[in-house]
């Protein structure tokens, strides 16, 4: 894996060079207007659209040569994270070749050129001309081509519900920072605990403005969006006299909170799932208005801002309801965080948890929950467990225990991965900086795979190929109900001719084969898979077994009479269209070899024995 901007710099004008981190540090919102010179490699034709804008040009280019590095080229100086003063900069060679949109993006017919086809040209020409607003994240395209050049012709990823990728800036970074600064432990005193305290409190701040969340407002590190939600499930106090609300469509990490509940006799209430996921929004406010909370009794209300699964996001005014009956709002963001800005300030939530690998892909083991001001007082005193770290003083023997005064250290059991969580401010900067281009780009690439996916057909009966099973954006509301935002994901089912679907794990399997990283199952969010596959009625088969006979996957599997669960594509921050087509000439080339899959390939035994049930083990958990 080299590093990404290694890519000729000879000759080129600081001013045409791409954003680096160093830049998102200083201006994480701004990109500098580049100047056409006649050293420039800005595309002033007027032409070929696919040329005017930089995607295209760049996959031709990286086929047909490969470019390298002349030596006392001029360099771009990255900094390190923000708190280590001794640390040398890094320095790294920088790609030159940045191409602004024509005006006449999408408009043009494109002229045939090397290394692509007519058909692949066209397409692209309609995608720009379908969906112009794409043509404004041109510097996203700038930054896949100069931070994740790894991704080679024969690998295409689009996998990023499962996890982000890490930019190669991110990682060239934070390895040169971690070869020269010395870091302690946060809960001494010396020196290098206070470097590492102090890049601690950094990394807190830059999650606060990410969030834009209201002064007062607590971060506490977790070690992902799973255990953030745990914290809230197992401090909050739960009672007989209040419900606890929650969606349908849910991670499971948010379905686990009910155990928390259960325990203390809590009345659970579920948000029916339409058909594409998500919620009702007005039978929501009538849920939310029945089992508003007594005066003075704490009731929490759950939400998904973005289903993993069937790619919707219900609105989040919804929150703001919940709040004013009395409730409790907890946010599970780790799906959205990653394209869709969020304003903690406009859409207050009073607990939120992200995942940061979901937004940048490094570092793993490392989420957040974020904290309303005032709420973390009121669940430090109900939290039933303490650990190194989280408490001032402890009786022993004894029952007595004084919590830290401090409420993020309060809920950080022992010590933070503190070599790491600088990190996560330089991954916030760089995400920071393309965040805005992103809900119009992740939601143009799921309609458009969406779109080519559904046209493809079976070359002898022209039967459908694929069936989309996922919301897409341009999909109307129900009658009656409020509209519902759509993300980057692209959930499916592959189908024979005679309309049924092909096992999953013969897909993953033909997948990785050709170097698609996809994910294939229920991707942990049962109640948006049912909604997807209409099992709700199957549901009730699980609630049959007992302690000596707990319901299984298989159960549930022998009573639908199929392997369960979709085939999911999704996008990100580092995807573009080239991924989109990819993913297309891939499942055509299934249909051409009827996914037959190479004898050295690994296919679970389950499909090989004709026994139903492990072939949607391939990929499930997130």
């Amino acid at each position: 894996m080299g590093n990404s901007h290694s890519q000729p710099t000879n000759n080129v004008d600081p001013a045409l060079r791409p954003r680096s981190l160093k830049h998102h540090k200083s201006t994480p919102h701004s990109l500098r207007l580049l100047r056409a010179r006649e050293s420039s490699s800005i595309s002033r034709s007027p032409s070929p659209s696919f040329n005017s804008f930089s995607e295209k040009y760049y996959e031709r280019e990286k086929e047909n040569q490969q470019p390298s590095r002349t030596p006392g080229g001029p360099l771009v100086r990255l900094s390190p994270p923000s708190g280590a003063t001794s640390v040398q900069p890094l320095s790294v060679p920088v790609l030159t070749h940045i191409l602004l949109p024509s005006p006449a993006a999408g408009l043009l017919s494109a002229p045939p050129s090397r290394g692509s086809t007519s058909e692949s040209d066209s397409a692209y020409v309609r995608f720009l001309h379908e969906y112009p607003q794409y043509a404004l994240s041109w510097h996203v395209d700038a930054l896949r081509r100069s931070e994740y050049s790894r991704l080679g012709p024969n690998e295409t990823y689009v996998d990023y519900m499962g996890g982000a990728l890490y930019p190669a800036s991110l990682i060239s970074v934070h390895a040169e920072f971690l070869q020269t600064a010395v870091l302690g432990n946060t809960h001494s005193e010396s020196p290098s605990s206070k470097l590492s305290a102090a890049l601690t409190a950094t990394a807190r701040a830059a999650v606060l403005s990410f969030l834009n969340a209201p002064r007062g407002s607590t971060v506490v590190f977790t070690a992902n969006a799973s255990a953030a939600l745990k914290l809230v499930g197992e401090a909050f106090p739960f009672t007989p006299g209040a419900a606890f609300i929650l969606p349908e469509d849910a991670h499971n990490s948010v379905h686990g909170i009910r155990e928390f509940a259960r325990a203390k006799n809590a009345p659970i209430v579920y948000l029916p799932s339409p058909p594409r996921g998500g919620v009702r929004v007005r039978e929501t406010f009538v849920l939310i208005d029945k089992h508003r909370p007594p005066a003075g009794t704490p009731a929490l209300f759950a939400y998904t801002g973005q289903s993993n699964i069937t790619n919707s996001k219900p609105p989040l005014a919804v929150l703001a309801h919940a709040a004013a009956r009395g409730f409790t709002t907890l946010l599970d963001a780790a799906a959205l965080a990653p394209t869709t800005p969020i304003d903690l300030t406009q859409t207050p939530v009073d607990a939120v948890a992200v995942s940061f690998y979901k937004m940048f892909g490094f570092p793993t083991g490392i989420g957040a929950l974020v904290l309303a001001p005032g709420i973390g007082v009121w669940l430090r005193e109900k939290r039933p467990w303490f650990a190194g770290g989280t408490v001032d003083v402890v009786q022993v023997p004894g029952i007595a225990v004084g919590r830290t005064a401090a409420i993020d250290e309060a809920f950080e059991d022992g010590t933070l991965n503190y070599t790491l969580l600088p990190a996560v401010t330089t991954g916030i900067r760089l995400l920071s900086a393309y965040l805005p281009a992103l809900p119009a780009r992740v939601t143009a690439l799921s309609a458009s795979c969406a779109r080519h996916l559904e046209n493809l057909r079976w070359p002898r009966s022209g039967a459908p190929a694929v069936r989309v099973l996922s919301r897409r954006p341009d999909m109307p509301p129900e009658a009656g109900e409020a509209a519902q935002g759509a993300g980057g994901i692209v959930s499916c089912l592959m189908l024979n001719e005679q309309g049924d679907p092909i096992p999953l794990s013969r897909v993953a399997a033909h997948a990785a084969e050709n170097g698609i990283a996809l994910r294939t199952g229920c991707m942990c969010n049962p109640g948006g898979a049912a909604a997807l596959l209409s099992l709700g009625s199957l549901m009730t088969v699980l609630g049959r077994g007992d302690a000596n006979h707990p319901p299984t996957l298989r159960a549930l599997e022998a009573a639908a009479g199929r392997e369960l669960g979709v085939v999911r594509v999704s996008f990100g921050l580092a995807s573009c269209w080239t991924d989109v087509w990819r993913v297309r000439c891939w499942v055509v080339q299934a249909l051409k070899d009827e996914w037959a899959i190479n004898s050295s390939a690994s296919v679970p035994s389950a499909e090989i024995d004709g026994e139903a049930g492990l072939g949607s083990v391939v990929g499930r958990a997130i």
